[in-house]
């Protein structure tokens, strides 16, 4: 098997995101060798700062380079699919931000897209990437919980609480009809399914705009950025600030997620609960190093993320021993490295342990009938489509 450090990389998009994926590749040993930027000038100063060899002044050039072998896509929504298409038509691996597309009849297409490639693809789900979670997921898949009966939990940002505050996800032709269930609330389900092994087979939806008209700055924006631009315009908001979804899942467990990106001094605040026939489990990233289980006749624990005391695929995720944090960016390296080690063996596993694009593309059939349900009033059930038919290319 070839070394990680042997492998090469680059990632499309230079903002918040971009740069986590830069660092965490450096981090894990990939050998980053460029970036592509909106514009040729923003990708130079970008790579100037992150001291990255190259700058790509278009995807013709970066794929033209013989030395990637991995292409890391964070660009807006509406570019994935373009952009994953045309990686994969020029055989390179390709890992994907999430939403992976804009609806899921582009995810279905880029699926089929890899499925008959046969090169690595993973959507970045990384907050399944905290120790704990993957922890958690081994203790329901092993039946300590008992059977899942109930899934509760939020989502809450405060990022865009202020009618000042803008940023392209706030465009649909641009991050797509749903924006805090797409953007943030895709996360939180992703993760529930992972945990609890168990897919959304039902949901019923309520979305809402509070801020209905906001002032776009004439110029670029940063996520995040809480600065307030001298020159805007103002622009209508089509698309939800905060989101109430009832879940029903596929062993009859029932559900329920907030989700909010206008929840004032809530910086990134994701929690889940599940309750199972036995036991309970629950987890806050604002404490990611600690995970709670809930008893009824005897004490209630609370396990720190300790690699001697966790599962295997805890264990795995955990860079760091017991008493040292692991926080956000860490869990990049810890999914990166299960990614690079499937690219260092030259094709996908049997069975990925990481998230692929037909994971995001599950998560998009939920996104759709998120949509639909808030459309109709009524519970939507997710509809799966048939097996994607595998054709190789060899």
């Amino acid at each position: 098997m070839r070394r990680i450090a042997d492998i090469g990389a680059a990632v499309i998009g230079t903002g918040f995101i971009g740069t986590v994926h830069v660092e965490a590749l450096r981090r894990i040993g990939v050998q980053v060798r460029g970036v592509l930027g909106s514009t040729p000038e923003r990708g130079q100063a970008r790579a100037d700062a992150l001291g990255v060899p190259r700058a790509y002044a278009s995807l013709d050039a970066l794929l033209a380079d013989p030395a990637v072998e991995v292409v890391h896509v964070t660009s807006p929504n509406d570019l994935h699919l373009p952009h994953a298409r045309a990686i994969l038509a020029a055989r390179r691996h390709v890992v994907c931000e999430k939403p992976l597309a804009m609806d899921a009849t582009e995810s279905r297409e880029l699926v089929e897209l890899a499925a008959g490639s046969g090169l690595i693809n993973a959507v970045n789900f990384n907050i399944r990437y905290y120790p704990l979670n993957q922890h958690a997921h081994d203790v329901v898949t092993a039946g300590e919980i008992g059977d899942v009966r109930l899934v509760t939990g939020r989502y809450f940002q405060d990022w865009l609480l202020l009618d000042s505050d803008w940023n392209w996800r706030l465009q649909p032709e641009r991050g797509g009809r749903l924006r805090a269930v797409g953007d943030i609330g895709s996360h939180w389900l992703d993760l529930v399914t992972f945990v609890t092994g168990r897919r959304i087979v039902a949901v019923m939806a309520e979305l809402s705009t509070f801020i209905g008209a906001r002032r776009e700055p004439t110029g670029p924006v940063e996520t995040f950025s809480t600065e307030v631009a001298a020159e805007t315009v103002a622009r209508e908001i089509a698309t939800e600030d905060t989101a109430v979804i009832l879940l029903r899942f596929e062993n009859g467990a029932r559900g329920a997620v907030s989700i909010s990106q206008i929840s004032a001094g809530r910086k990134n605040s994701l929690q889940y609960e599940i309750d199972g026939s036995r036991s309970s489990v629950a987890w806050d990233s604002e404490q990611p190093d600690q995970v709670w289980f809930g008893h009824r006749e005897r004490p209630n624990e609370i396990l720190l993320k300790n690699p001697a005391l966790m599962s295997p695929a805890g264990r795995a995720a955990a860079a760091l021993p017991g008493g040292h944090v692991e926080g956000f960016g860490d869990t990049f390296g810890a999914h990166f490295r299960a990614i690079y080690a499937d690219v260092a063996a030259g094709a996908p596993a049997a069975h990925p342990s990481y998230p692929t694009f037909a994971d995001g593309h599950d998560e998009m059939l939920v996104n759709d009938a998120i949509a639909e349900s808030d459309r109709a009033g009524h519970w939507v059930d997710v509809v799966r489509d048939a097996p994607i038919a595998v054709t190789s290319e060899a």
